[in-house]
């Protein structure tokens, strides 16, 4: 059986489609196409009429294909307003957008961050939808005129099947369901005065919402196709593919954000929790992914740039080969510290970072690529004894997947500073999780399980053992940093 993909990273967008003959899964890439945000009249939004484009050309480009099923993933957070007649009111803000930098301080008179953290276990961002939302609100005239609002990835299935529905896994990054009973939370939607008739009906991973529009199967001249609602965001596909037979375990699921955590059966919300920021977001099958946010490969995308508008013209290959040779924990930043969150000059963010907290300043490019790699592995290892604290369990390998498993260099860092042993793989994650889920629902995978085998016994995985490259020694300097 065939199904297909739509699978929406920070910076591209995939259309894969998705085959599973004789127990083994197979992703064959139809459409990949750029999804660069747009600054307009001084905010950043993403560009959602090119987007929609590119999904109707991957269907266009999967015509020939035999399949029946669409399913789509994208980054958390993000949202569209629509009016009651059911036009879009603008373009989705993107959620690095610096309009929320100060809405935390406008919440915290409404509600204190501890209280926040034990209604919504969700780790508090200014990025998330529910400080966008405050934001929404001081723009009466926009405000008022939105009906509902639509995350993302249900915000693609909307404009194809003309339902309005919002998917569980997508819904907890809002910071507004309440973790353990997973539906909204409306005591606090009315704390914040926020319109109760704006939330949609929230859907299972897994459910068939409908039949794509009449109109788009003219226009695109294809046969009957249906959405089926899958683990809409990003991280919740790829948790389901992570190809762990044993029932505990840690992944990264590893790209511009590192999303590192566990998969527990329910919230884990303590005051330890709730002091180290850690999330309870919302995963396939209402589990529960017990998670840290951390500013991922975004900085070494973002620094890529930076370089390139100084004139250089560096590979990704030739910042880890500059990395390499750089002389090793010169010095560190916390990945998390805010200023890294806005697109902008990465390199001078870093340089300053050093210079106020009186470490020497990286001088060389490649001294520059390797404080983010070892900062990255740092953080890794900080959040890896944590999330043990926080369990009371004792994990011994770390699974990574995604993108970032391509970077040999910070798997095998990762290795080092955990002392763990890594397991990397599958590179496409997202796109296999998004794939078995559409799968399960046609009947085609019996379960979760039996899905995480298949993808076991189809993709391959590379191993990475911890050595003793110094993480430990210089640790305590990198907690002196961060706190």
């Amino acid at each position: 059986m065939n199904v297909l993909a739509f699978d929406f990273g920070a910076s591209s967008g995939r259309a894969i489609l998705g085959s599973l003959k004789d127990g083994k899964l197979t992703l064959k890439e139809i459409h990949r196409f750029d999804n660069e945000p747009v600054y307009m009249n001084g905010g950043l939004y993403w560009d959602l009429p090119r987007l929609f484009h590119e999904v109707k050309q991957g269907i266009l480009k999967a015509k020939e294909e035999e399949y029946e099923s669409i399913g789509i993933d994208t980054w958390g957070v993000d949202y569209a307003l629509i009016t009651k007649d059911g036009k879009l009111i603008g373009n989705p803000y993107n959620y690095r957008d610096e309009r929320t930098l100060n809405t935390r301080d406008k919440v915290g008179e409404i509600i204190s961050d501890e209280d926040l953290y034990k209604t919504s276990g969700i780790q508090t961002m200014n990025i998330n939808t529910l400080f966008q939302f405050m934001e929404d609100k001081e723009e009466r005239d926009f405000y008022e005129l939105a009906d509902k609002f639509i995350l993302v990835p249900d915000l693609f299935g909307y404009l194809l099947t003309g339902k309005v529905y919002s998917e569980r896994t997508m819904a907890s990054t809002t910071q507004l369901l309440d973790p353990y009973t997973k539906e909204w939370n409306f005591p606090l939607i009315e704390k914040l005065v926020i319109k109760k008739s704006m939330f949609p009906r929230l859907v299972d991973a897994g459910e068939r919402i409908g039949a794509l529009k009449e109109e788009i199967c003219k226009e695109l001249d294809i046969g009957d196709k249906y959405i089926t609602a899958v683990a809409g965001h990003d991280t919740a596909s790829a948790v389901v593919a992570v190809p762990a037979q044993e029932k505990d375990f840690v992944y990264i699921s590893c790209g511009t954000w590192s999303l590192f955590g566990t998969e527990l059966d329910k919230p884990c919300i303590s005051d330890l929790s709730a002091q180290l920021n850690i999330t309870n977001e919302t995963g396939y099958e209402k589990t529960t992914r017990f998670l840290k946010n951390i500013i991922g490969l975004w900085m070494i995308q973002e620094t890529r740039r930076q370089f390139g508008r100084d004139g250089k013209d560096y590979s990704y290959a030739d910042m880890e080969m500059m990395a390499r040779e750089a002389q090793p924990f010169k010095c560190f930043i916390d990945p998390d510290d805010p200023r890294f969150i806005p697109p902008g000059n990465q390199v001078q963010r870093i340089k300053d970072f050093c210079m106020e907290t009186n470490q020497p300043i990286p001088e060389t490019d490649g001294a520059v690529v390797r404080c983010i790699y070892e900062s990255l592995a740092m953080k890794y290892k900080y959040t890896f004894e944590n999330l043990k604290k926080c369990t009371g369990q004792n994990f011994e390998t770390i699974h990574m997947v995604g993108g970032g498993t391509k970077d040999n260099f910070l798997c095998s860092m990762t290795a080092s500073a955990t002392g763990a042993n890594v397991v990397a793989g599958p590179i496409e994650a997202t796109a296999a999780g998004n794939i078995v889920v559409q799968l399960i629902s046609a009947g085609e995978i019996k379960d979760l399980k039996e899905a995480r085998e298949i993808i076991a016994n189809s993709f391959d995985v590379v191993k990475y053992e911890p050595t003793d490259d110094g993480f430990d020694k210089e640790y305590d300097r990198f907690l002196s940093i961060i706190k």
